[in-house]
Parts: structure tokens; C-alpha cells; sequence
């Protein structure tokens, strides 16, 4: 799985893509014709300072990776850090994260 890394990319999925939202985790979902699943993850400054920020987009990218469903077909995938991901454990993360995925059809 690769990242995403052109503002473009995460404005598209922004605009175009679907999403949910949990107290926790912002999910944006939009298939792509790249052929492979790619990833962003986002913190804004209202979730904290800069420790935090950091703290709740590694939170995230292990709950992606420890996400033991495979995703299916091209997706572009963002996850935005609200206010309260920086009190949960990213178990607790990939429970937000698995729900999302299913609702939006990402994984079986």
C-alpha cells in the first residue's frame, strides 16, 4: 500500500469521496484508477500541539497496518485525527477504522 502525498490527491478524495465520521477517526474513501491501494493520514492543530499530531497519525498508519482484512480493488484512502484520537489506543482506532471500511464497501 502506498501513500498519498500530492495535496491534489487528498483534495480530490475530499471532494469527491465518501466518508464517515466517529468521535475518533474521519475516514474518506474514493476509488482511483492507479491499481492499488494508497493511503493519507492527516492531524490539524486542533487536534494538538506537535507531539500529539504525531502520536495520532502513528496511531492511524498501525491500526491500517495491523488491519487484518485485505482491501479490496484501487482505493484512496484518508484518515483525519479528531480531538479525542489522541486518548485512544489504536486498537480501539482499527474497531473506528474496520466499521468505516465496511460501511464504505473498502473491505468485505
Amino acid at each position: 500500500m502506498e501513500t498519498l502525498k500530492r495535496n491534489g490527491d487528498f483534495r480530490r478524495a475530499y471532494g469527491r469521496g465518501k466518508s464517515l465520521a466517529a468521535p475518533g477517526l474521519v475516514t474518506y474513501a474514493l476509488r482511483n484508477r492507479q491499481g492499488k491501494c494508497r493511503y493519507g493520514v492527516t492531524a490539524s492543530k486542533k487536534t494538538g500541539n506537535a507531539v500529539e499530531r504525531v502520536r495520532c497519525r502513528r496511531v492511524i498508519r498501525e491500526a491500517l497496518r495491523t488491519l487484518d482484512e485485505p482491501i479490496r480493488g484501487a482505493w484512496d484512502l484518508v484518515f483525519v485525527a479528531r480531538g479525542k484520537t489522541k486518548h485512544l489506543k489504536s486498537t480501539q482506532i482499527q474497531e473506528i477504522m474496520r466499521e468505516h471500511l465496511k460501511k464504505l464497501g473498502v473491505i468485505g
